[in-house]
């Protein structure tokens, strides 16, 4: 049985004297929450009888999770994107700004500055011989009206399951664009059937989710950030039905109203309409967005990517 040291005037006082409780520089916000964090980690070393060696484990853990790059592979993979996500859901509800398209997590792969093209796109370079894919759909307001000149920022994985900027074979913004909606609020993207991938079989998440029993691998799916100034930001994905894992992904991204059906089209007219010569597979996504006048909403959120600014 652990013994109970948590109520003691030593450890309160300890607590305090970490969070710099005890000084008058700092951060007032930051102090309060690494108050709550070792408070919290404090309470299950007693709770659980945490031994020094399961302590000493965890602490080397976090070297080697920084040292391969992953903490923002195992984020998703513990639950706390999707918690983000249900978080600001529930924000939206209150605040009145609930509907269009749903939202779901952003991932850690986006790289900013795309080429930027109006109405339609060619996504991949050429050099995989994958089924192609035509990507296409409509951006409306909340009433079903076109929008037109919204931006749909697209990016996806390769036949591997990589990504471009990550991955050194590809060329620059392999499988990664922004398109501006036409007239009637059509975007359209000429691209090849991502892979879905699996976290790295040697690396720290996997190590981590081994212990829990799980796997570490995501359906195929398509990444979006999607604006327009007057409308509220939206960061979604959508995965293809199908997939082995379209609703066991180890990230908690799928939702349902987000899987979409991908539609193998032998029709030589049809393929014709879009400059091919043999048989495709269209993606339809169409996507509502969420007028607001709360111009904090209007942008993605501030966090590290590649190359943005």
């Amino acid at each position: 049985m652990s013994v109970k040291t948590m109520e003691t005037q030593e450890v309160i006082e300890l607590l305090e004297k970490v969070a710099g409780f005890n000084q008058t520089g700092g951060n007032d916000r930051v102090k309060t929450i690494i108050h709550r964090v070792m408070h919290d980690v404090f309470q299950i070393i007693e709770d659980l009888d945490i031994s020094p060696e399961e302590f000493w484990s965890a602490v080397y853990y976090i070297n080697e999770l920084g040292k391969n790059g992953e903490a923002a592979l195992l984020a998703p993979g513990l639950g706390m994107d999707k918690y983000l996500d249900i978080r600001m859901d529930a924000e939206d509800e209150l605040a009145g700004l609930a509907g269009g398209t749903p939202r779901t997590i952003e991932g850690p792969l986006y790289v900013a500055g795309a080429p930027l093209s109006e109405g339609f796109a060619r996504m991949d370079d050429g050099t995989q011989n994958g089924e192609t894919m035509i990507l296409t759909g409509l951006v409306t307001d909340q009433n079903g009206q076109p929008l037109a000149d919204a931006i749909v920022d697209i990016w996806h994985a390769d036949l591997k399951g990589a990504y471009s900027y990550f991955d050194q074979s590809q060329s620059e913004y392999n499988l990664r664009r922004r398109i501006k909606t036409d007239a009637e609020g059509r975007y359209t993207a000429q691209s090849i059937i991502p892979s879905g991938y699996g976290c790295p079989p040697e690396g720290s998440t996997q190590a981590l989710l081994n212990q829990l029993g799980r796997h570490g691998n995501r359906p195929a799916h398509i990444h979006y950030f999607v604006s327009k100034p007057n409308y509220k930001h939206l960061t979604t994905q959508i995965n293809l039905a199908g997939d082995e894992y379209t609703f066991d992904d180890f990230a908690f991204a799928t939702r349902d109203e987000l899987v979409v059906d991908a539609v193998r089209v032998e029709d030589a007219t049809a393929a014709e309409q879009y400059g091919l010569s043999k048989p495709f597979t269209r993606v339809e996504f169409n996507i509502q967005l969420v007028s607001t006048d709360k111009t904090e909403l209007q942008s993605r959120h501030e966090r590290l990517r590649a190359l943005e600014s």
